[in-house]
């Protein structure tokens, strides 16, 4: 199944609480309960002011439709083509 990075601009969100990040995630897994498991949400990252989020999806049209169910800002959806770390070296 393809992964998807999305890219979510919400301001402050590096200031926000355990407790609201935590509220933030209750409401995204609902949403992909109700979903079906055609879409997993594998992480994320939280920054200053973005989150970005790996999944895995049939397609970007699922990105966005469990955004729009959840009321949250897919800003960029991006299909992960391959990754790379410091271990990829070792292979060349």
């Amino acid at each position: 199944m393809p992964r998807y990075l999305i890219e979510r601009e919400i301001p402050g969100a590096g200031k926000l609480s355990p407790q609201e990040l935590a509220g933030i995630s209750a409401k995204s897994c609902s949403i992909l309960n109700e979903m079906g498991s055609q879409i997993q949400w594998l992480h994320s990252y939280v920054t200053d002011d973005k989150i970005y989020c790996v999944y895995l999806a049939p397609s970007e049209q699922a990105i966005r439709e469990h955004a729009q169910k959840g009321g949250f800002p897919a800003d960029r959806i991006s299909e992960i083509r391959d990754l790379i770390s410091p271990y990829s070296a070792r292979s060349a």
